[in-house]
């Protein structure tokens, strides 16, 4: 199951890339030939994006290596490293620039140009486009009912963030394509190129709105972010499951990566239990959790007397994800 999870976010990431690399040249041509500043926004919109799926491309890569010595857990959370680096290149070669040349247009002014060939570009992109956030939006929605989870719910807690990027970028990238639309159509209107400036700056809002959120994300999974509180929930009902367990104390369940998960907890068992029934106990509830949650895939049980498991169990479990 994790391996075709992979193969297919690889799938998406590649698509999106491929896509995004044809786009880039056909904007450049058309906001050069047009004059538009919002088409040279989202030239450099879609070389950002360009640039997103390559460092996507490289977490998916570094993430799926073994573990090995130095790293006993494996390397699930190097993706969310270079998921990150994807966030900072959204904001720097997308949004930044888009900024830049809408106050530059609105200020300076610009010379209009041809916009027939920026239409055909925004069209044909739009295609393209739509297409990559088909895949996506097919790939999330897939994921969410296996869940049993709401869509939009999903999509904001999804802990696989390279099909997450390409989800929101594609979404920003059709918006940001309406507005370039809307920007030269007034501009051809008006005569004026305050419109192509204000797009610009529209767009460049959005964009630095997907590449905050987007590195927020990741910045929450590379400190060790839980897994959400109906999951946690699931996971301590099967730990007290009919056996030797008898409470569970403190409970983590923490996101390595998108298909691994890690738990550990602090258990009591029954008063009189042999160490050999508790080892016996053990390994009965890791089977039953990787059984029934196949994203557990390290679990760690500490026997706890149950005064203190009873303890902690009053003072609450530490606050998860919602």
């Amino acid at each position: 199951m994790a391996e075709e999870g992979q193969e297919e976010s690889l799938g998406t990431v590649v698509l999106a890339g491929v896509m995004n690399l044809g786009i880039a040249a056909a904007k450049a041509v058309g906001g050069v030939l047009s004059g538009s500043s919002a088409m040279l926004s989202e030239a450099a919109h879609s070389v950002a994006d360009t640039v997103t799926e390559v460092l996507l491309l490289t977490a998916l890569r570094r993430s799926a290596k073994p573990a090995d010595e130095h790293h006993p857990l494996g390397y699930g959370p190097e993706r969310y490293f270079w998921a990150f680096l994807a966030s900072v290149a959204t904001f720097v070669g997308g949004a930044v620039f888009s900024v830049y040349t809408g106050i530059h247009t609105i200020l300076a002014g610009e010379e209009a140009g041809n916009p027939l060939v920026s239409y055909l570009v925004l069209a044909a992109a739009f295609i393209m486009e739509g297409a990559s956030l088909l895949r996506g939006i097919r790939q999330t929605a897939r994921e969410a009912r296996r869940l049993r989870s709401p869509y939009f719910r999903y999509l904001a807690l999804m802990p696989d963030t390279t099909v997450k990027a390409v989800v929101f970028e594609d979404s920003a990238a059709l918006v940001g394509l309406v507005l370039a639309a809307a920007g030269l159509a007034l501009r051809q209107v008006t005569g004026s190129g305050v419109w192509d400036g204000i797009s610009s700056l529209l767009i460049g809002g959005m964009l630095a709105y997907v590449a905050v959120t987007l590195g927020r994300d990741n910045m929450s999974l590379l400190i060790g972010r839980s897994v959400t509180s109906e999951l946690l929930g699931q996971i301590r009902e099967e730990i007290l499951a009919p056996g030797a367990v008898v409470q569970v104390g403190q409970l983590v369940a923490v996101l390595l990566g998108p298909d691994e998960v890690l738990v550990a907890a602090k258990v009591d068992f029954v008063d009189d239990t042999s160490g050999g029934a508790i080892e016996q106990a053990c390994e009965e509830v890791e089977r039953r959790l990787r059984d029934r949650f196949p994203v557990v895939r390290q679990v760690f049980l500490d026997p706890t007397p149950g005064g203190s498991v009873a303890k902690e169990a009053e003072e609450g479990a530490p606050s998860t994800a919602d």
